[in-house]
């Protein structure tokens, strides 16, 4: 589909015409006979590219029914496309290298340069860059050129599976460049799969001609039997982080065993607690508070707090006050704290 472009865009005009002009057939000097336009986004803004075609004049010659287009018209932009090779880098280099998602990178082309591409085009325009990224990781000449200064190569292999259920990823690196070789999903790991995969990089090391002097893994039996029938007489050692895993194995299971006999513990102790809250409850409900002048007025009224006070103190009104006060002091000879609740005064003495 076609990029929909608004109208009042303002395009700069570039214009290309082939270098070489002789007819590949003849050699006679080729003209002009059309031009193809195209309109694509660049990091310095739209860009409108007006290509010069060209044949032979000749028409008894193979050349005249071919056309010929400029040579530098793929160093700006591949056929097809809506962006130019600056913006597909720099929308790979945000994918890649700072793992930004489509929503990112759509938000940041708009804010920043006003180009507006939907999420399809952009996933379209990263799964082109993943493949040149993928080729020219493998590419033999790069490889060759890339580790010209290395004596040993130092492999690894390991696997990554996402979920549950879902295939592993086998990486395989070298670990003097730091450099990913190749990886490829594996639904079961046989040793024939696995051997299938450490074979392909002996075929890398050879083209390389480098030797291999040290092979990583977590130690699977896959890996142990593949690399000594592919490798051999080469050392292979345990991963670090593997090891340090598995290290910390009976630790962990250590912990978990002290963290139950810990709760057992304090299990018992929650018993204690609350037989304790239990017995301070029913404390609380055999000694009821005294009734204060001021409940009593709330609870009777005024009418009955004036009659009470009139009516003079008999010898059984006597006789219970005198009661309550002594059941009073002897619960503040055994608690201190009942002193400060009954007696304010009693706090400050």
């Amino acid at each position: 589909m076609p990029y929909d472009w608004p109208k009042d865009t303002d395009f700069a005009l570039w214009e290309l015409d082939v270098l070489d002009r002789a007819c590949s057939a003849c050699g006679r000097t080729m003209y002009i006979c059309d031009h193809r336009y195209r309109r694509f986004h660049t990091l310095e803004g739209p860009v409108e590219l007006v290509c010069k075609l060209n044949h032979c004049p000749d028409r008894s010659c193979p050349g005249h029914f071919r056309t010929k287009s400029p040579e530098l018209e793929v160093t700006i932009a591949l056929p097809k496309w809506a962006i130019g090779w600056d913006l597909l880098c720099w929308i790979g280099h945000r994918r890649c290298a700072r793992h930004w998602s489509v929503t990112q990178i759509q938000g940041e082309l708009w804010d920043d340069y006003g180009i507006k591409l939907s999420a399809d085009s952009l996933t379209r325009y990263i799964r082109h860059y993943q493949v040149m990224l993928a080729a020219r990781q493998q590419d033999p000449i790069a490889l060759r050129r890339h580790y010209a200064g290395v004596q040993n190569l130092i492999l690894s292999i390991d696997g990554l599976q996402p979920e549950k259920g879902h295939e592993t990823l086998y990486v395989v690196r070298e670990l003097t460049q730091k450099r990913v070789w190749f990886a490829e999903p594996l639904l079961s790991a046989t040793a024939d799969e696995v051997r299938r995969l450490l074979a392909q990089a002996k075929v890398w090391a050879d083209r390389l001609g480098k030797p291999v002097a040290l092979w990583l893994s977590d130690r699977q039996d896959a890996f142990v039997t593949g690399i000594a029938a592919e490798f051999e007489g080469v050392p292979h050692r345990y991963c670090a982080n593997h090891f340090l895993r598995d290290v910390a194995k009976p630790v962990l299971e250590a912990d978990s065993h002290a963290k139950v006999q810990m709760r057992t513990k304090v299990r018992g102790l929650r018993t204690i607690e609350q037989a304790v809250l239990k017995h301070q409850r029913a404390a609380a409900c055999e000694m009821p508070p005294p009734l204060s002048t001021q409940a009593v007025s709330d609870a009777q009224g005024p009418a009955a707090l004036a009659v009470t006070r009139s009516v003079p103190p008999t010898e059984t009104t006597l006789a219970s006050s005198a009661g309550q006060a002594s059941l009073l002091d002897d619960q503040v000879e055994r608690s201190p704290e009942a002193a400060k609740k009954f007696w304010p005064c009693a706090a400050i003495l």
